[in-house]
């Protein structure tokens, strides 16, 4: 999998051990989602790390909501159907980007008392579900997504609490 991160806030330092687990955290769920090892050598995901007021921007924007908010997604396949389906790709597949906002994310980590890298990791695989065409708008959906990011948080050693 090609994870393109790129860095646009200066306000907390994400190092090269987080971003490596988020890589991993990713890689992960591709292969517990049965997605073939082809599918994920090809599969390109673009991650932005934001700081707060980018985010309401980008909140206001694609949602409608006033202020920031910790993750967004935006899929490139449209919705689930396309990657289902989907059985010929050439060699780069672009699921989507995923924007995280780091000052969000290290407040979050505060507050629900575990560590910053957890709740970036969380907050990638949360967002990466999503490029994947799950949703948390149906209660039924949520139990499922909160049930597979904390299988994927536990295969990277940084499993947490996500009541």
């Amino acid at each position: 999998m090609q994870l393109l991160i790129s860095e646009e806030q200066s306000q907390v330092d994400v190092g090269s051990e987080i971003r490596a687990l988020i890589r991993e955290a990713l890689e992960n769920l591709l292969r517990e989602e049965e997605f073939s090892q082809e599918f994920i050598d090809a599969a390109e995901v673009s991650m932005i790390f934001i700081d707060d007021q980018k985010m309401a921007v980008l909140n206001e924007r694609y949602r409608g909501f006033a202020g920031t908010t910790d993750v967004l997604s935006f899929p490139m396949m449209g919705d689930n159907d396309g990657i289902d389906d989907l059985e010929v790709f050439q060699d780069e597949l672009l699921l989507g980007d995923i924007v995280i906002s780091v000052p969000r994310a290290l407040e979050q980590a505060q507050e629900y008392g575990h560590s910053f890298a957890q709740e970036m990791l969380f907050l990638a695989v949360h967002g990466m579900l999503h490029l994947l065409g799950y949703d948390h708008q149906i209660e039924a959906d949520a139990a499922r997504m909160r049930s597979k990011e904390k299988k994927i948080l536990k295969m990277v050693d940084l499993s947490m609490e996500l009541d």
